[in-house]
């Protein structure tokens, strides 16, 4: 934080203070708009969890949780030269977490919601989204799925089978693999069965909740039944998102030219050089690995591009926009090695940006 005005004497006092600032408050309470003018709510993002799932940690409370989010503000910083301020709530009934960022709204521009459990976070999301007007996003659910599409997208032209004609396998039914399945069948990927501990969702199994229920309504179109590795078999692309492993074996029974995005951090599913025996295109979640699926790439400046415009909400058009643009920037540089551009590229922020704030105007979600 620093200061963005002097006060250098009696009169810069007076005016930065009382009784110069008295005016900029009654000017607010006459028209609330002014608020994005002459403070800073409009550039400023509350970073909020509860810490009931932290990195790959767990539920380890709000006070551990911490180091998270003062991260998490420093690359919001870094990446989309936005401002923001870690809160961690010691609290995680849903009704009262809901209503404490409420309250808490009024001071700031967007809120990221960040390391809160599944399925919770679906309803606290929805319940947010609902209640106020400005973004909230599920930075663990979006901002993962973001940029899945993006490589994928890319991993797709590399290899010549488009979108339309893949059929994908999600390991996990947690926040971001519900998130990543959404946004692909949003994308219009061909088929996408998603798998939990206990195997593939299909619809009609058996103990599956209203998440998982709407899920198994919308994916698995071939009804497939039993574990993951079976449903990779002939499959064209796997995406680990639940801490498990997959075996080499399952690699080897996928179709040609298999993509394999083992996300699951510190450990992915398979090792990526393993993976590289069979598979045509590897990616994980670590950064000495090439390929590295990392958050970073979307959510600076998914928010930057949604407060440059006030827009009131973060919409599903505007994280595909923030795809497109992020896989665009790889360009002509596409390789197996390189189907997702760098987070210190300087050409991501600008251009996912630029994107999302388009998009706001043309959906009319924006306010200038």
């Amino acid at each position: 934080m620093r200061s963005t005005v002097p006060v250098r004497d009696r009169d810069d006092l007076s005016l930065a203070y009382t009784p110069g600032v008295a005016r900029v408050c009654t000017a607010i309470a006459d028209d609330p708009e002014l608020a994005h003018d002459y403070t800073w709510v409009s550039k400023v993002v509350a970073v909020v969890t509860d810490g009931t799932a932290v990195l790959g940690l767990g539920d380890i409370g709000p006070a551990a949780a911490m180091p998270v989010m003062e991260g998490k503000s420093l690359l919001f910083k870094e990446f989309g030269g936005l401002d923001s301020v870690p809160i961690c709530l010691d609290c995680t009934d849903a009704d009262d977490l809901v209503e404490t960022v409420i309250r808490l709204a009024p001071s700031f521009g967007g809120i990221n919601l960040e390391d809160i459990s599944a399925p919770r976070c679906f309803e606290i999301e929805d319940r947010l989204r609902a209640a106020l007007d400005i973004p909230v996003f599920h930075d663990d659910q979006h901002g993962t799925a973001i940029v899945v599409l993006a490589a994928l997208r890319n991993a797709s032209r590399l290899t010549g089978k488009p979108l339309s004609s893949m059929r994908a396998v999600v390991a996990g039914a947690g926040a971001s693999g519900v998130a990543v399945t959404r946004i692909l069948l949003e994308a219009g990927i061909g088929d996408i069965a998603v798998s939990d501990s206990k195997g593939l969702i299909y619809d009609g199994r058996d103990g599956l909740n209203p998440i998982k229920q709407k899920l198994a309504g919308d994916t698995n179109r071939a009804q497939l039944k039993g574990s993951t590795e079976d449903a990779l078999v002939g499959a064209d692309v796997f995406l680990g998102l639940s801490g498990g492993t997959i075996r080499e074996d399952c690699v080897e029974a996928m179709a040609d030219d298999a993509i394999v995005f083992a996300l699951s951090n510190p450990d992915p599913e398979i090792r990526p050089e393993v993976a590289r025996r069979h598979a045509r295109v590897v990616a994980t979640g670590r950064s000495d690995f090439p390929n590295q699926i990392n958050n970073v790439l979307a959510f600076p400046g998914v928010f930057r591009g949604a407060l440059d415009v006030r827009a009131h909400s973060i919409t599903e058009g505007m994280k595909l926009a923030a795809a497109t643009a992020l896989a665009d920037v790889v360009g002509d540089e596409l390789a197996e090695d390189f189907i997702i551009p760098s987070p210190f590229d300087e050409r991501v922020a600008p251009a996912v940006t630029k994107a999302v704030a388009d998009q706001a105007r043309e959906e009319g979600v924006a306010r200038i």
